[in-house]
């Protein structure tokens, strides 16, 4: 008896850990992709946006939600757009982002309290939570390492996020490419840790 029980949790801990190196290398490739094509990344955040907009028409017209939800939502997706005029370009402290990520937050708290007085199967809860609250927000935040390899704009915006107080754009864009911070550029530090480790031992 004791025996299926021990072999039943090294299987739980043999699956979890081939999730997350699943889940790990989906990211990566997601991350390679939009660096690499970040124009199409664009365009296709964008058909997101307005399919997640025609979600919240549909919620509107067939479902009986709150109009304070639907409303929220919408305000959200119009920040979207407006991350998207300076893509893949963000700056984390310019008012839209923090807009976005209190309106995120915002729209948490009321599908949960939706979903808290008026049942749905999780099937459904789980498609709300999807398609409205996190495909947008992941897709940009997969989008993160996408200026990392992208060459420095004549757009006002982006070139006041790459040069700050300098005034040679191509020197401030090196540096900034010295001091990557999204997700691939993470992905990447953890692969180099990981190779270095394994061949530390090998050395032994």
């Amino acid at each position: 008896m004791w025996f299926l029980w021990a072999l039943s949790w090294a299987a739980s801990i043999i699956q979890i850990v081939l999730l997350t190196l699943s889940v790990a290398t989906g990211l990566f490739y997601l991350a390679e992709l939009v660096e690499e094509y970040a124009s199409t990344a664009c365009r296709v955040i964008r058909y997101m946006i307005y399919g997640t907009l025609l979600v919240y028409i549909g919620l509107l017209l067939f479902e009986d939600m709150s109009y304070s939800l639907i409303i929220c939502g919408i305000i959200q997706q119009v920040l979207h757009f407006m991350l998207l005029s300076s893509f893949p370009f963000f700056s984390f402290s310019s008012p839209t982002f923090v807009g976005t990520c209190v309106m995120l937050g915002v729209n948490h708290y009321l599908v949960f309290s939706y979903f808290r007085d008026v049942w749905h199967p999780f099937s459904e809860v789980l498609a709300v939570f999807t398609v409205c609250l996190w495909l947008v927000p992941f897709a940009f935040f997969v989008s993160l390492s996408a200026n990392d390899n992208t060459l420095p704009s004549v757009n006002p915006e982006s070139r006041n996020l790459l040069v700050g107080d300098k005034t040679d754009l191509l020197d401030s864009y090196f540096s900034a490419k010295n001091k990557r911070v999204g997700l691939l550029s993470a992905l990447k530090g953890a692969q180099e840790w990981v190779g270095l480790s394994f061949k530390n031992k090998k050395t032994y």
